[in-house]
């Protein structure tokens, strides 16, 4: 057992059996500080630390320092964390299990032993990001729909089965079972871990916590387990034993008093608190969730809230364990000893929230009414961007105006589909789906739904026949309820029949339009919308043919696909006509909340949960007939073989020893880009256009372009990616602007200046080919931006592909936490301009070749100064920070990422003695 320098392992007594525990109450005891004052985020990492602490990756120092944390005035300093377990999404997971097969290729090459390279804590993988909406509005949809998902994919099960045998402590929940986040809530989170200890004594209880390669991670926050989405590097590291490095986060205290209003749903409160929370700044930060109003809020209401922690930009949205907390897990199946457990390890260890105890200290202290909660929705191109619903017309006859150039009164396209014959106009919604895990998992928003559907089928009330309707479920007990509850035929009489059970939509898998309605949209200047009750609405992510995305709760998107349009006032307008032309209003088919709370006690059932996740792993008969295959090494197939799994070349060239950081000298800009780039517009997402080198690619290896299939489902193959990096159709990246108008074309342009050294005599060029000839010439590359870079989903494909590229640092004004520590972890270095310089202050045109002077030895957070030289050779000089936080982020970038890091120290403790 390690050192114990403050007397804090204790033995704890519950009915699941006796155990220990790393008891927080001893630090007071010890004079090392009061944890009982902290918020109970920290308390959870101060935890870890004391439990792990070795002398080594975690000191006595970092202890007392975070158990003497001052919210008020958070000194930053870097603190170790070792989650317990991870999950993965299929997207960033094959990813994941690519990197470490090609690590175990790299410790062979290297003398060592592969099978060194193995998750070291557990880690599950759900098969969720894979399905996509091609059949729809049909009885058979979800036939189709796993059907296609299984011809698709097989390439990339097989790969997936390979690490279920191969791996220790790693575990696959099959394709059709649900979205990673809700099972996770559902079925994978414990709320507390157990472990045996190393001398074989009494086995360890300590707090469930995790990373994930997913934003949306934090959704089990509601369950007060500490976790957040990371990049697939990131995590791949926690899977090999490694901690997270982090600064010590300030924590943001969000009061909530009441409880919500008639007519208001938790989707309305959490579009409220992202707006709120963004307009405050919480980006790094932490935000735990306190005051009376919690309860009045269900585990899904709360689960809703934190899973759109990324939305609000912070690291997480937490709530501490309470009554509620323990309701849930035996509701959805937990055993009572694991409940007890719970409930008796957190009530000893200061990790239990009693209604009539004192608030923890927090750095700053937000509060909302929930009973001034309106219906809203968000759009039409950011989460945050929230409009209430009574001025949502209005609102979106502005945007129409002053973001796409266009009137609501421009010419309608005439279409004739299915045997209707209607006219496509600004605002027409062609997309309604209920999608996501941020409401699938929560049924009193997915049972409003059904309600909707079932007033407005009472009606004779239908969809539009423009609207692509869908739904996805992110469990199969949703399934269940809604057949108890018999709300399935009216949902269906709406055209919502089940199309799969995944992240559909939200993640782009909205599969094809009509063909009628994407020639409409391709031969119009049309702005059409999609409705989703999703998180994410970035443009280019739902449709190539939607420009305008708006998030709503699942109630809402049914009514929008019966209005057919967004250009409606509900308050004023009807909805809808009956056959004998009786106006409709929305609040004419809207449930009461007493009406959804009494249809949720008689149909939603804690048997099943047990039922549906009694064989989790073994139930899907298609994934179980996948062929088997285990091996010490993967036996990599020839790029004529696969075009979904390949060797990554992250390794070929690694030595044993890290080379020292060297200046970077005569680099070209890649990429000149403006404010808030997301990671969509960085990493390949969505469908593979044709013309595109990744289409083109794929045509050469003998792929029809009906089989391209999607770039998420290809992560597995770096050569798809790389050509795909940076090729977003929004994407507009203004060095390839056209010189005479200012005209900035949107889709993966450069310029190439190997041919020719200013903007006027470089040719416009693919990205990724002129990458291609950067490299050839030995020209290393930067990419320079604005505010945000990096926002949205935790893609490490975002990075991966940046540093296949050639990229060798992105200067920008500012990054969004994830792809931050992503860049660092691919050995790309984050640059800092000065506060309140940018790119046009400094009058960078893109055109320049960029020196950057790294300092020896380098540091956390050093300044690195920046020479660019134009053309005509003026220079202009300016001083970065490199965002390299910590001294373990230091190392990691000397080693050229993460990955290397730990197959080095790997080598390095296998030559040690025992």
């Amino acid at each position: 057992m390690p050192a114990d320098p403050f007397n804090a392992h204790k033995t704890l007594e519950t009915p699941a059996g006796t155990f220990t525990y790393a008891d927080l109450n001893a630090l007071k005891a010890a004079g090392a500080g009061d944890p009982s004052t902290l918020p109970y985020s920290i308390r959870v990492l101060l935890e870890s630390m004391l439990r792990n602490l070795d002398g080594f990756v975690v000191t006595e120092e970092h202890v007392r320092g975070l158990a003497t944390y001052d919210a008020t005035k958070v000194d930053g300093r870097e603190i170790p964390f070792l989650p317990g377990r991870v999950v993965l999404q299929d997207f960033t997971g094959v990813p994941c299990v690519v990197d470490l097969a090609a690590m175990r290729d790299a410790m062979k090459r290297l003398g060592g032993d592969p099978q060194l390279i193995n998750p070291e804590v557990q880690c599950d993988l759900v098969i969720d990001h894979s399905v996509q909406v091609d059949a729809f509005a049909k009885t058979i949809a979800l036939t189709i729909n796993a059907e296609k998902e299984f011809s698709r994919n097989g390439e990339r099960y097989e790969f997936l089965k390979w690490g279920q045998q191969s791996l220790s402590n790693f575990r696959v929940v099959p394709p059709a079972t649900g979205i990673v986040h809700q099972v996770n809530l559902e079925y994978l989170a414990k709320g507390v871990l157990t472990k045996p200890t190393p001398n074989g004594a009494h086995d360890w209880a300590y707090p469930d916590s995790l990373v994930g390669t997913d934003s949306h991670t934090t959704m089990i926050n509601a369950l007060g387990v500490v976790g957040w989405g990371v990049g697939g590097i990131e995590a791949e590291a926690v899977m090999c034993g490694q901690p997270v490095f982090m600064r010590t986060p300030e924590v943001v205290g969000f009061r909530l008093v009441g409880a919500l209003p008639e007519g208001s749903t938790a989707t309305d409160l959490v579009l409220t608190i992202v707006q709120q929370l963004r307009a405050h700044g919480v980006v790094e930060k932490f935000v735990e969730f306190f005051g009376d109003g919690l309860d009045s809020l269900t585990i899904p209401d709360r689960g809703t809230i934190a899973n759109m922690a990324p939305e609000y930009g912070a690291t997480m949205g937490f709530f501490p364990v309470d009554d509620r907390t323990l309701d849930y897990l035996r509701f959805t199946g937990r055993t009572d000893d694991e409940v007890a457990l719970v409930e008796a390890y957190c009530k000893a260890n200061m990790l239990y929230r009693l209604p009539d105890a004192a608030p923890p200290v927090y750095t700053t202290v937000l509060e909302l009414d929930l009973s001034t909660v309106e219906p809203s929705i968000a759009g039409p191109k950011k989460p945050h961007d929230r409009v209430t619903l009574s001025q949502s017309k209005p609102n979106w006859r502005r945007e129409l105006s002053e973001t796409f150039k266009a009137s609501p009164d421009d010419a309608a396209v005439p279409v004739s589909m299915d045997g209707h014959s209607f006219e496509l106009r600004n605002g027409s919604v062609v997309i309604a789906a209920i999608t996501s895990c941020t409401n699938t998992s929560n049924p009193d928003v997915m049972l409003a739904a059904g309600l909707v559907a079932r007033n407005a089928n009472a009606l004779g009330l239908t969809r539009k026949p423009w609207v692509k309707t869908s739904l996805a479920p992110g469990s199969k007990v949703v399934t269940d309820y809604y057949e108890k509850a018999g709300l399935t035929d009216d949902l269906e009489a709406l055209g919502f029949h089940t199309v799969g059970y995944g992240c559909t939509t939200c993640i782009g898998n909205s599969g094809p339009l009509p063909e009628e309605i994407e020639a409409a949209a391709e031969g119009s200047d049309l702005v059409l919308c999609s409705v989703l009750s999703g998180n994410r609405n970035f443009e280019g992510r739902i449709s190539p043919y939607v420009r305008a995305n708006w998030l709503a709760s699942p109630p809402l998107v049914v009514a929008y696909a019966i209005a057919g349009t967004i250009d409606i006032d509900f308050a004023s307008e009807p909805i809808a006509q009956t056959a004998d032309g009786k106006d409709v209003f929305l609040k004419d088919i809207w449930p009461g909340l007493d009406e959804v709370r009494a249809v949720r006690e008689q149909a939603v059932t804690s048997e099943q949960f047990r039922t549906k996740y009694a064989d989790v792993f073994t139930g899907n008969p298609q994934w179980n007939a996948v062929p088997i295959s285990e091996s010490e090494l993967y036996p990599w197939p020839s790029e004529k073989d696969s075009t979904y799994i390949q060797n990554p070349p992250f390794f070929t060239e690694m030595s044993e020893e890290a080379p020292s950081a060297q200046p970077i000298r005569g680099a070209r800009v890649l990429c000149l880009l403006g404010d808030t780039v997301t990671t969509d517009h960085i990493s390949p997402a969505g469908p593979i256009a044709e013309e595109s080198p990744a289409g083109q690619y794929l045509i050469a290896q003998g792929v029809r372009p009906q089989d391209f299939n999607a770039y998420g489902t290809r992560r597995g193959n770096d050569r798809i990616m790389t050509r795909g990096t940076f090729a977003n159709v929004r994407v507009r990246n203004q060095i390839a602007r056209e010189l005479a108008t200012g005209d900035i074309p949107e889709g993966g342009w450069t310029r190439d200046f190997t041919k020719g050294p200013t903007l006027g005599e470089a040719p416009v060029s693919w990205i990724y080919d002129a990458a291609q000839n950067y490299k050839a010439a030995g020209v290393p590359l930067v990419v320079v931006a604005g505010i945000e870079y990096g926002t949205g989903s935790s893609r490490d494909w975002a990075a991966k592909g940046t540093k296949l590229l050639g990229v060798k640092a992105v200067i920008a004004q500012s990054f969004e936490r994830i792809h931050r520590s992503n860049l660092v972890f691919m050995g790309v270095l984050p640059l800092v301009l000065p506060k309140g310089q940018s790119a046009e202050s400094l009058g960078l045109t893109g055109d320049e070749t960029f020196d950057l002077d790294l300092p020896d030895p380098l540091a956390p957070l050093c300044a690195v100064p920046v020479t660019a030289t134009k053309p005509d050779g003026s220079t202009i000089e300016f001083t970065c920070t490199a965002r390299l936080d910590t001294p373990v982020e230091v190392e990691y970038y000397r080693n050229g990422g993460i990955l290397d890091t730990v197959i080095r120290k790997k080598l390095n403790e296998a030559k040690q003695p025992a």
